[in-house]
């Protein structure tokens, strides 16, 4: 065996998975032949076996599946994956059923296919470690847990309750795992852990798994038990209001829970690996790993960061301005054990935006998640003030002050001048391009843009914008604080709205030229929740202000002036306008946009839209799918015009940017994999009919097509 190292001792047979040449163990193609030939081990070893023992060579307890192979199925290896996943499962069983016991020694992390390994043994005891990570997050990349995740963990908890741990892929740490009964012990150190699983094999030596015994009952009961048979019926319409049938392994997840909760344990694992096989040789799921596996951990590793910049990380980070996004960033910097010094006008104002941070900590103390003192602790490490002098010190200076040029240009002079020695500023603008805001700055080449997203509490992604003169130590530093409050940095070129603002921008504004168009308002809304937005495009450009939108196309206007250049605004941006200055609209926060909000009741569209309808012309199902086209392939152009253009310079940054800043649906796996994902060919046909009837938005220049070949995967 390559990847198992076996040995017997005194009728324990210890067996270590230790994958060559690899920092964790994974179930690649060697690995499960190794499972097969582990299991004819220990048959013919059974005669002298008191029990065995699962443990692991890495830090981790084991990774999961080999996700590139899942990246080269094609539909015509359904079935060839179908048996190998039957064999796989096969020896799992053989382990567990001969009479022996198997303990599963859980020293690190085991997620996905690590924690079906982890199920194999009749008793888990784990490192007690809240840093741990166990569980099956399958569903996040399009898969289901098929090596018989799904049907032991129904088993072990119920239809009821495994819901969260299936369906929603949520992950769990030792402590939470001995609460649920998933694992019977927390050890302090590997040597407590052993002499756990060697009492338990003692103590148990003809251990069973719980649903091989006659008097087995699934806790909560089955699909017939009445209370169960009520919560299901509504769970299919729950879901699809979640996923808008976007998502197939959650319905396919749910699938197996009940359909196995009603059958005997083989069948139900069989089950199980039909809908896996099918799962694997999708799109959907291809999409998925390449967003949140391969893009991810490109860019947790460190891809786009600049090489050989020693790791930073600042001691004291100031921030200029305290309204909503300021006061997030340094609440995001005390989590993190980061001292922030907060600065506004006044006092006052500096205090209210410290006051963010008492406001979501009292939640967390109200529910048990964090003591007074700890608290106390976190609003310590925000430090408000008036005083630009209190800056002193800050070897990061962050400002987050209103989108104007000359104040954003006076409050950089300031600060830039009590700032610690060697120190990087910058600007948290969403779209004033950096290279013009750094002419402000003494120091041009420690100038760098660190774009939040508000909340900042609540959003993952930050993007870091490198300016015409930023050099890479500000680059490389603005990446590593980024990582170090917990946040997932991509990094873009200098541009008008850079990345996430330009794409975000041509998805509320096709929104609004479609009202332009004459089309119903609900329709829109419709066409962006269907395609797998979070909200529609009216909804999102009233909550971030259709008076800003207004602004911006003022200042756009007066820059391409000041060029001698005239900037013709596109259709959607004129009707925003007008709804802004002839209509009196200006979004959420000045009365009503598209919607109005009642008080005390729920927000409902604009009754005055309908002005602008027009009757119907085709089917409304047709109409829908055409506007589900136009949101998707109006912002997966743009960013591939940001690559042509240079101002993104890798594809996992232009995923992760999409899916996380704009919203962009998880099930594309974002907007340069929803190209590849429709076919380059069709991608290309299908971009140049709607161009013909809707504009040049829909144009794909040589440039871009030529930038779309180029990273093909």
């Amino acid at each position: 065996m390559e990847t198992i190292r076996y040995s017997l001792d005194q009728g324990i047979a210890t067996v270590t998975f230790d994958e060559p040449d690899s920092p964790v163990n994974t179930m690649k193609p060697q690995w499960q032949q190794d499972m097969i030939a582990l299991a004819e081990q220990l048959s013919a070893d059974a005669a002298q076996l008191r029990g065995v023992l699962l443990t692991s060579a890495k830090t981790t307890f084991f990774a999961g599946a080999d996700l590139k192979g899942v990246l080269k199925l094609g539909a015509e290896d359904a079935a060839s994956g179908f048996a190998g996943i039957e064999l796989l499962k096969k020896a799992f069983r053989r382990i567990e059923c001969m009479g022996k016991p198997v303990v599963s020694l859980i020293n690190g992390a085991a997620l996905g296919g690590g924690w079906e390994v982890a199920l194999i043994g009749h008793a888990r005891f784990a490192l007690d470690n809240p840093k741990i990570q166990l569980g099956l997050p399958e569903v996040s990349l399009g898969l289901l847990p098929g090596a018989t995740g799904v049907t032991k963990m129904t088993r072990m908890l119920g239809l009821m309750g495994a819901q969260p741990y299936l369906m929603e892929g949520k992950l769990f740490n030792p402590q939470k795992a001995l609460e649920l009964g998933l694992i019977q012990g927390l050890a302090k150190d590997p040597q407590a852990l052993l002499a756990m699983g060697m009492a338990f094999i003692e103590a148990n030596p003809q251990a069973m798994q719980p649903w091989d015994h006659k008097d087995y009952k699934m806790p909560g009961g089955t699909p017939n038990t009445p209370k169960i048979a009520q919560g299901l019926a509504v769970m299919p319409a729950m879901m699809f209001n979640k996923t808008h049938g976007l998502y197939p392994a959650v319905q396919a997840v749910l699938e197996c829970m009940v359909e196995g909760a009603q059958v005997d344990y083989d069948t139900a694992t069989r089950i199980e690996s039909r809908k896996l096989a099918k799962l694997m040789v999708g799109q959907n799921a291809k999409n998925m790993i390449t967003a949140f596996f391969f893009n991810t951990n490109a860019i947790k590793s460190g891809k786009s960061r600049p090489a050989g910049i020693p790791p930073w990380k600042p001691s004291k980070v100031g921030i200029l301005g305290a309204g909503m996004m300021g006061a997030g960033i340094a609440y995001a910097n005390a989590a993190r054990g980061i001292a922030s010094v907060l600065r506004d006008v006044t006092l006052d104002k500096a205090q209210a935006g410290r006051d963010y941070s008492r406001k979501l900590t009292d939640k967390q103390v109200q529910l048990g998640r964090m003591d007074a003192a700890k608290q106390a602790a976190l609003l310590g490490l925000v430090h408000p003030t008036a005083d630009v002098a209190d800056m002193a010190g800050c070897d990061l200076i962050i400002e987050a002050v209103f989108e104007n040029r000359a104040l954003k240009a006076q409050v950089t002079q300031e600060a830039e001048a009590v700032m610690a020695a060697g120190g990087t500023f910058a600007t948290n603008t969403s779209t004033l391009p950096i290279s013009g805001l750094a002419q402000a700055s003494s120091r041009p080449a420690k100038f760098v843009g660190i774009h939040f997203f508000s909340p900042v509490d609540k959003m993952k992604l930050v993007e870091i914008i490198r300016g015409k003169d930023t050099d890479d130590e500000s680059v490389a530093r603005a990446y590593d604080y980024v990582m170090s409050i917990g946040k997932t940095p991509i990094v873009v070129n200098d541009s008008r709205g850079f990345f996430t603002s330009r794409v975000f921008g041509t998805f509320v504004m096709e929104g609004a030229a479609m009202l332009a168009e004459g089309i119903p308002a609900p329709l829109v809304e419709q066409a962006g929740l269907a395609a797998g937005m979070p909200v529609g495009p009216l909804a999102v450009l009233d909550e971030t202000s259709l008076s800003l939108s207004t602004h911006v196309l003022d200042q756009t206007r007066a820059d391409f002036a000041a060029e001698g250049k005239t900037y013709t605004a596109s259709r959607g941006q004129l009707f925003t306008e007008n709804m802004v200055k002839a209509l009196s609209r200006p979004g959420r926060a000045g009365g009503g946009g598209y919607y109005d909000y009642p008080a005390g009741a729920k927000k409902h569209l604009w009754s005055g839209l309908k002005q602008f309808e027009k009757p119907l012309t085709a089917d409304p199902q047709v109409m829908l799918q055409e506007l589900k086209d136009r949101l998707l392939y109006r912002q997966a152009i743009e960013t591939a015009r940001c690559m042509a253009e240079n101002v993104l310079t890798s594809t996992h940054d232009a995923n992760i940017g999409s899916i996380f800043a704009i919203g962009f649906p998880a099930w594309t796996g974002g907007a340069m994999q929803f190209i590849y994902s429709e076919g380059v060919e069709h991608f290309t046909q299908r971009s140049a009919e709607l161009a013909a009837l809707y504009g040049e938005g829909f144009a794909l220049s040589d440039a871009v097509k030529a930038v779309i070949e180029k990273h093909r995967p």
